[in-house]
């Protein structure tokens, strides 16, 4: 996490001569990238329909039996699995999903936030995953053949697990209540933030761009928000 802070000092260099804002200290000694590091932020989901997006359904089913919009919030049934993804590729960014359980039960309490989503389309893609399971958020899964260095020589259903402080008492929140997901991806790296906890990150990972999506994998769920920034660098 050093790494922010050395290019904070280069990045922030004019602009300490014109302002003394400074960025909120994080609850863990973690940092989120400067403000100066940060491009305007991007709404990727509008509060209205799924312009932008494109979905992919085991079997072919058709998505918006599963995917709505109602209220200005998607609402997903967990059933049959798949994703929803955006229809452009991105790198380098800082990715923001506010999203809640609406019900979980056995088997059936899982989605996840997939980044660098590769083609072609399938279920599952090639891809990083931000676990999305209850009591599991911020687990990283390198999936259908994307690696990273902290994974390497372990099953590909295994994942990179969160820090061993969130085992007892986790991120996230109850079922019911708005989860913020914040997730960093730069240049081979991924950071994993669960309601501004420092959870996780995987280095060197062999895929460092690709479409943004969220998974249809068991459990009811909505999403308020996805939030796009660009990194400068």
């Amino acid at each position: 996490m050093k790494f922010w802070k050395n290019l904070a000092v280069l990045a922030a260099l004019p602009f300490l001569l014109v302002t003394t804002r400074t960025c909120p200290a994080q609850d863990n000694g973690s940092d989120y990238p400067p403000s100066p590091l940060r491009e305007n932020s991007v709404t990727l989901f509008n509060g209205k329909d799924f312009s932008g997006f494109t979905f992919c359904m085991k079997d072919g089913a058709d998505p918006l039996q599963t995917w709505s919009v109602t209220n200005g919030v998607i609402h997903c049934t967990g059933q049959p699995v798949g994703y929803i993804r955006t229809t452009q590729v991105y790198s380098n960014y800082f990715l923001t999903v506010e999203w809640r359980f609406v019900k979980v039960a056995p088997k059936l309490d899982n989605t996840g936030i997939l980044v660098h989503i590769q083609s072609p389309d399938k279920v599952w893609p090639m891809c990083v995953q931000v676990q999305g399971k209850h009591t599991r958020l911020g687990d990283l899964f390198v999936m259908a053949g994307a690696e990273c260095k902290e994974h390497k020589g372990q099953d590909a259903n295994t994942p990179v697990p969160f820090r061993k402080e969130f085992i007892e008492q986790p991120a996230e929140l109850p079922v019911g209540e708005w989860n913020r997901c914040e997730t960093i991806c730069l240049h081979g790296k991924v950071e994993s933030f669960i309601n501004g906890k420092f959870v996780n990150e995987i280095t060197e990972c062999t895929i460092d761009s690709g479409y943004i999506g969220i998974q249809s994998e068991g459990a009811e769920i909505e999403i308020r928000s996805m939030v796009f920034a660009p990194l400068k660098y």
